[in-house]
């Protein structure tokens, strides 16, 4: 019975069946390949495959002996000699760049250039293959494009609530924005990275969101709270977390509020958690909460001096407040003379 033979097993007997040796085998493949290779000695090209050809606009011809300094930008020249020296050295210098594609017709590509050293003709040279990644960098803005949208609009419903909030707490008003720059300002000092103590912002301005659900008169009653009152503030974190569980975000905001009042022995609320078991971002937002809260007036009692807060801060630090924490905190108000907006 005869094998029928399908379009792969057409193309084999083309261009594939007939390579002859390894030489012509690896010339087809240059040729083909989806990506632009080039060849770039003492700064000029020295061999483009057709892809190179197709991304610049030039003919091949056109681009053999093409000086390097007409086709990207002047800054990118240095790293190039920079690259041989470090390859004269004896060190690895296989890298990727991003760089922007100098065009014949004036236009301008953005690309990801793979380099390495080789050997040309007894010579060092550099083996450059260029990507065209201008569809990818214009997906990346348009998705940066749409978290920026979002996060203006989290940011505009956020301060919405915040000033239903204030509304019904008068006296609060100002204490979630200053705890959370305070918060930002002790994540920076610890060195977490800039997503993240983004999220801490967010979290801050709205750790409080559960007092909407607490009775207008307990939050501002003038006096010391009651048991009662205070279980019922005390259920805020909870409210808190139960009306953001649900909102899609980058942020863990949900387990932050929730966890705003955990302390590391376990003595805090709702949970009970203690230590590891509550996020870092809470940690960092107890501690701002704290210290802003002590520093500011209540109906029921006057505000502490800034140097109260801190000590019970250093008194309690590996107790009820996270060690690294409490340090970064007394760091900047001792020594770089942090102040409460």
């Amino acid at each position: 019975m005869t094998k029928k033979r399908g379009p792969q097993s057409k193309n084999k007997t083309g261009a594939i069946a007939n390579v002859k040796s390894y030489d012509q085998a690896y010339a087809i493949m240059v040729e083909t390949a989806p990506d632009g290779i080039a060849i770039i000695q003492d700064k000029v090209v020295k061999f483009a495959n057709k892809r190179q050809s197709e991304m610049t606009g030039y003919t091949v011809e056109e681009l053999i002996g093409k000086s390097i300094s007409n086709l990207v930008p002047a800054d990118f020249i240095p790293i190039i000699q920079e690259k041989f020296s470090q390859h004269d050295q004896g060190k690895d210098i296989s890298e990727i760049f991003y760089v922007r594609l100098l065009c014949k017709n004036g236009a301008i590509k953005e690309t990801e250039f793979s380099t390495n050293v080789i050997q040309y003709e007894s010579k060092p040279a550099f083996v450059v293959i260029t990507r065209n990644i201008d569809e990818r960098k214009q997906e990346e803005e348009k998705f940066q494009q749409t978290i920026n949208s979002l996060r203006k609009a989290v940011d505009t419903t956020v301060q919405v609530l915040v000033s239903a909030m204030e509304a019904r707490e008068p006296y609060m008003s100002g204490h979630q924005s200053r705890a959370a720059s305070l918060a930002c300002a002790i994540a920076t000092e610890m060195g977490m990275d800039q997503e993240k103590i983004e999220g801490i912002r967010m979290a801050g301005v709205i750790h409080d969101i559960g007092k909407l659900t607490v009775p207008v008169e307990v939050l501002a009653k003038p006096t010391k709270l009651s048991e009662l009152g205070f279980s019922l503030v005390k259920e805020h974190a909870r409210s808190g977390y139960e009306m953001l569980k649900n909102i899609g975000s980058p942020w863990p905001l949900a387990q932050i509020v929730h966890q705003h009042h955990e302390r590391m022995n376990g003595s805090g609320y709702p949970r009970k958690l203690k230590g590891d078991e509550i996020l870092m971002e809470a940690r960092i937002l107890a501690v701002a909460d704290v210290v802003e809260a002590m520093a500011s007036h209540r109906p029921y009692r006057s505000a502490s001096s800034i140097n109260i807060a801190l000590e019970e801060i250093e008194k309690n630090k590996g107790i009820l407040y996270d060690s690294t924490v409490a340090n970064a905190c007394l760091r900047l108000f001792r020594e770089k003379s942090y102040q409460l907006a």
